[in-house]
This record gives structure tokens, sequence and C-alpha cells, in this order.
């Protein structure tokens, strides 16, 4: 019975909260949430080179052939280890890809 009531409260408190956030965002539905805070990091992250494919969303073989076929790909050599800006390689596929 007491864990109904803690569960019953933790539940009261989370809505109060989204309805508050939402509140607070009410005239400005632009603005960024909670959600969009939580994947704010990875925009400045970087990849590296035998992980490209799975940022892309192709083949090991077909990412190896885009970067020899597309060497102005924005990357970074750090150490003699190829790392690639995610938020650079997103807007420069969304170039490509028009």
């Amino acid at each position: 019975m007491v864990w109904d009531f803690i569960f019953i409260g933790a539940g009261i408190a989370a809505a109060g909260y989204f309805i508050g956030e939402g509140l607070k965002n009410f005239k400005n539905p632009n603005s960024p949430n909670f959600f969009d805070s939580l994947t704010e990091d990875e925009e400045y992250g970087l990849i590296k080179e035998n992980e490209i494919h799975y940022f892309m969303g192709i083949s090991k073989e077909d990412a190896k052939h885009l970067i020899k076929e597309h060497p102005q790909i924005p990357h970074l050599i750090i150490n003699n280890t190829v790392y690639y800006p995610k938020a650079k390689v997103r807007a420069w596929l969304k170039r490509v890809g028009d």
C-alpha cells in the first residue's frame, strides 16, 4: 500500500514537471525541449573512420568508396587517426544529396 502512494506521487510529480515545461514554452513552440538537450552533445562529437558507415547508414565498402571518391569530406587527422565531425558530415551529406 505504501508503494502505491509512492508511485502515485512520482506520477503526479512527473506530470507536473512536463506540464510546467509545456506551459513555459507555450508561446514559443520552436524552443528546445528536454529531449533536444539530451542529443545536443552528440552534435559535437567525432566519429572514427572505421565507424563512419554507422553514422551514414551505409555498408563499410560503400563508405570506403565514398571517402575515396570525395576526399573533401570534412575530417580531422589526430595522431594519424582520421576523425569526422558529426555536424559537419551531416551538413556535407545534405549538400551532396541535393
